[in-house]
């Protein structure tokens, strides 16, 4: 936290906020996530594991 309260008057203290970055790095950690269900799932049938 910044020493100045004036510097960061407008910050609240919360982690998600609603700007471009957050929708994007959440947007981006679910595709990952699919992607990656997608792939354990293809990876098993191939396998033959399913």
């Amino acid at each position: 936290m910044s020493a100045d309260p004036t510097k960061n008057q407008n910050n609240e203290d919360y982690i998600l906020k609603d700007n471009k970055k957050t929708k994007f790095g959440a947007s981006f950690i679910i595709v990952v996530l699919i992607v990656l269900a997608i792939a354990v799932a293809f990876s098993g049938s191939y396998m033959g594991w399913w």
